[in-house]
């Protein structure tokens, strides 16, 4: 099922990573603020706003707040926010910041113009690479989300900077070279659910690929840009 986007135009935001490459919020901020004078009436965020974003206040950080008030504007503004979850975000469904969005999940799908699109964060396609499907599977298991939230702020604190550091050590192989096999398979499977192009952040380059069914395009990320882009 796509969502249509509505009225204006639809921008993508793919990997910021505030708080680790993509510095300070600030410049994002103000990009974000100036979204409805540009006609923006739907954002979809491909996953990684932060370096790390737990749902719990005790991770917050400065950065998380000042990027929160931004979404909370667009949102009162009348932009659709939907965000897709990344491999550095953690137990945000149903989190305090569950409301600064209209949707969260795996996967987004939505429609513009009659062209229909399916965004995806891209991590953990590849079901030869073991070791990151096993890592993701268990710093995002119930237990984990017990462990995360019961702890005391500044153990929480160290935890997070823990994780962000053996986040860096997997899926590496990934980071050097993408692999189009995997990625092309995987949009081939979806696009047959009706898709015109499949989108994906995680890889931090673009590319697009014409494949069978539809495209496949990879979103650069902003850390890398300091842009949002445009679909329309």
């Amino acid at each position: 099922m796509t969502v249509e986007s509505g009225n204006g135009r639809v921008a993508i935001l793919a990997d910021a990573h505030i708080g680790g490459p993509g510095g300070e919020a600030g410049p994002l901020v103000d990009q974000l603020d100036a979204l409805p004078a540009a006609s923006c009436g739907r954002l979809v965020l491909l996953g990684d706003l932060f370096h790390v974003w737990v749902g719990s206040r005790k991770f917050e950080t400065a950065d998380h707040r000042v990027v929160a008030d931004a979404l909370r504007r667009l949102r009162g503004a009348g932009v659709r926010l939907d965000y897709v979850e990344g491999n550095r975000d953690f137990f945000l469904v149903d989190s305090p910041y569950d409301e600064l969005f209209d949707g969260i999940g795996l996967s987004v799908p939505f429609e513009v113009g009659g062209r229909r699109y399916l965004a995806v964060h891209g991590d953990g396609l590849d079901p030869s690479d073991r070791k990151y499907r096993f890592w993701n599977r268990l710093s995002k298991s119930r237990l984990s989300r017990t462990l995360w939230f019961g702890l005391p702020g500044p153990v929480a604190h160290y935890l997070a900077q823990r994780t962000e550091r053996r986040l860096a050590q997997t899926n590496f192989r990934h980071k050097i070279e993408v692999p189009e096999e995997v990625l092309i398979r995987y949009a081939e499977s979806r696009l047959v659910e009706g898709f015109d192009e499949v989108l994906l952040g995680h890889f931090h380059q673009p590319q697009t690929f014409q494949v069978e069914g539809g495209v496949l395009r990879l979103v650069d990320a902003w850390f890398n840009t300091r842009e949002i882009e445009w679909l329309n």
